[in-house]
């Protein structure tokens, strides 16, 4: 596992993900340019009720297995809403701060409707999945607090949010099929780990560390600021 997700690290630091997100705007832009029209804030309200619907079907998911696939769906659909919502805006000339105030405070409505309800599930111990929480929201909070002093918005790090999207929609595939196969945790001796769980280990580590690479950079351009002047 660990050499998988090693493979999605690029040499800077930053998940592949980061890498390719204009490789997924062929997807964007024909549907945007025929909701041209579509204020983009009604996109983002969109997504984050899918972002709940997500929610409950994970956390309903572990008493019916068959919901981890529609889970799956949800968690897509929303994140290409969430995609979607900044593409018209751009295209129709409607960007503002109010719409990407709405955007970041609605990003992390539906990273919790997702997160924490596998927290709260039976996938999941829940003192890892508090760990998940705190590592995602102080990730997205070091990346907004460089802008609100100033600095460019950093999405520098190991685990930005379009990582988490896929990851939340990879592993509940993962979970269904080894469900179906009878294997919906790994056991090892007397500990066992179920592939929900090893996702929100991974939020719980790695998005801290996220947090930290963030700060520090933030910091270390803050210092250069200041040697500037």
């Amino acid at each position: 596992m660990s050499t998988w997700f090693g493979g999605l690290v690029r040499r800077d630091g930053r998940m592949v993900l980061d890498k390719h997100r204009k490789d997924v705007d062929f997807t964007l832009a024909p549907v945007a340019k025929r909701f041209i029209n579509v204020n983009p804030n009604t996109i983002s309200w969109l997504g984050l009720i899918v972002a709940a619907i997500s929610g409950v079907l994970l956390y309903f998911s572990w008493d019916y297995h068959i919901l981890l696939l529609f889970a799956a769906i949800a968690v897509i659909v929303s994140g290409y809403f969430d995609a979607l919502d900044g593409k018209i805006a751009k295209l129709a000339g409607k960007c503002s701060r109010k719409g990407d105030y709405l955007d970041h405070v609605f990003d992390r409505y539906a990273d919790m409707f997702m997160i924490a309800a596998i927290a709260v599930s039976g996938w999941c111990n829940p003192y890892i999945g508090m760990l998940a929480i705190i590592g995602v929201l102080l990730t997205s909070y070091m990346g907004t607090q460089a802008q609100a002093i100033g600095a460019p918005r950093l999405y520098d790090g190991l685990l930005g949010r379009a990582d988490r999207v896929v990851l939340c929609c990879i592993f509940p595939i993962i979970q269904g099929i080894a469900c179906l196969l009878g294997y919906s945790h790994i056991v090892i001796a007397d500990f066992s780990i179920s592939w929900m769980e090893i996702m929100m280990i991974y939020f719980a580590i790695v998005g801290n560390i996220t947090a930290i690479q963030r700060g520090l950079i933030t910091w270390r351009n803050l210092c250069n600021e200041d040697k500037k002047e």
